[in-house]
């Protein structure tokens, strides 16, 4: 049965937000401000927050950069997922997957519709790893960072959620590059 095991300490992440958006600033971005609060309220740290146009280079730099950051954890996106000529999210930041996660798009989508019905159509919710970081890319809305966040987000982030969690893997993450495991590995439990 999934669920949290007491046995386990919790292990606070180092998250970045990311605002794409040509118009929002950190005075009115409700939505990087949706999942600030609830990541602090988890236990985990703001490791940076930005806001980037919609824009594919603009974006791919930003991620890029905290990618390569070893005080970055975790990407969560919130904006550009839509199909308008200005969405250009997923198109800057899937051809950087290493590994794509499909599965974030489809449970996203279930717990989507349950809200919104027939419009979670209208986005393109994608995740992924780049660099031995995981990337979230959400919708623009706060409802949608609230639903991820809630739905899904808070338990994989989490190394007490049991059966498994993306936390206990993070070590190994980058294993496939020959370069060794993350600086995560010193701060996670033995037995991760």
């Amino acid at each position: 049965m999934a669920g949290l095991d007491a046995a386990r300490d919790f292990v606070p992440l180092s998250i970045a937000v990311l605002t794409v958006s040509d118009t929002r600033t950190l005075a009115d971005d409700r939505s990087g401000d949706t999942l600030v609060g609830r990541l602090e309220a988890a236990g985990h740290r703001l490791a940076a927050r930005a806001i980037v146009p919609d824009e594919v280079e603009a974006i791919r730099g930003q991620v890029r950069a905290w990618g390569e950051d070893p005080g970055v954890d975790v990407v969560i996106t919130t904006g550009g997922t839509g199909f308008t000529g200005r969405d250009v999210t997923p198109e800057a930041l899937e051809p950087l997957f290493e590994k794509r996660m499909d599965g974030f798009s489809a449970v996203f989508h279930r717990i989507s519709y349950d809200k919104i019905g027939t419009s979670t159509l209208q986005s393109r919710a994608t995740a992924g790893v780049v660099n031995a970081t995981y990337v979230f890319v959400l919708p623009g809305s706060p409802g949608a960072c609230r639903d991820a966040w809630d739905g899904i987000l808070a338990a994989q982030l989490d190394y007490r959620h049991r059966p498994c969690n993306f936390v206990e893997i993070m070590p190994r993450l980058d294993e496939h590059l020959k370069r060794g495991a993350t600086s995560f590995a010193a701060a996670t439990p033995s037995g991760a």
